[in-house]
């Protein structure tokens, strides 16, 4: 297992972490992501503007923030498709954090925000390196994805291999489910057979003699 540097963090809570207040569909908040002490990963804190503001200059400073909208969990997504789209691959990607895929994520996400569906929020700069932070627009899920600094001359290259490699990516089959089988050819007919002609009858047997009787 790699060093962690990418997470997936869920989507946006529901209510102002620091008032307790719903939000409403919409409605402009702050999300700000804080080192969590109990991992290596960060907590989510999500905040109505106004509480945000009143945040005193002693409480605890975060990794990064970025203002957003709030939009309920789940809402205005699209039904699952038969194959993986490119979200749903980064999501696996980043949560299994295998050495040989750092690239492949990081081309996932910039692809995904060429296309406006996240929506690159913050850079931080690390000892590790740079970590580019990314919100799904809808959703309000945040990937954090370390820039591989992927040299000019080989961008071509890698987008070809994650295109290649999405278009191999399906979603495993149901348990249960059955292959259709293939339509078997009709039987051609069976010719009539010709019917029988009819046997001639036998002609009555003569009836035998009385034996004499024996003296």
């Amino acid at each position: 297992m790699a060093l962690i540097e990418s997470w997936h963090i869920r989507s946006r809570g529901r209510e102002c972490a620091a008032t307790g207040r719903p939000f409403a569909p919409g409605e402009p908040i702050m999300t700000a992501l804080f080192p969590d002490p109990e991992s290596s990963g960060y907590l989510r804190r999500d905040y109505c503007v106004d509480a945000w503001k009143a945040r005193g200059t002693e409480e605890e400073t975060p990794f990064s923030s970025w203002k957003t909208r709030f939009e309920p969990p789940g809402g205005g997504q699209a039904p699952p498709a038969e194959k993986e789209d490119p979200e749903e691959i980064l999501r696996r990607l980043v949560e299994e954090d295998a050495d040989h895929t750092e690239n492949t994520r990081y081309i996932l996400a910039v692809m995904l925000e060429r296309r406006k569906i996240l929506v690159e929020t913050d850079t931080q700069r690390t000892p590790s390196g740079i970590l580019r932070i990314y919100e799904n627009r809808k959703s309000g899920e945040v990937y954090i994805v370390k820039d591989p600094n992927v040299p000019l001359d080989q961008v071509d290259a890698l987008q070809q291999e994650v295109v290649e490699f999405l278009e191999s990516q399906t979603r495993p089959a149901e348990p249960g489910d059955q292959p259709d089988q293939p339509d078997q050819p009709d039987q051609p007919d069976q010719p009539d057979q010709p019917d029988q002609p009819d046997q001639p009858d036998q002609p009555d047997q003569p009836d035998q003699p009385d034996q004499p009787e024996t003296p």
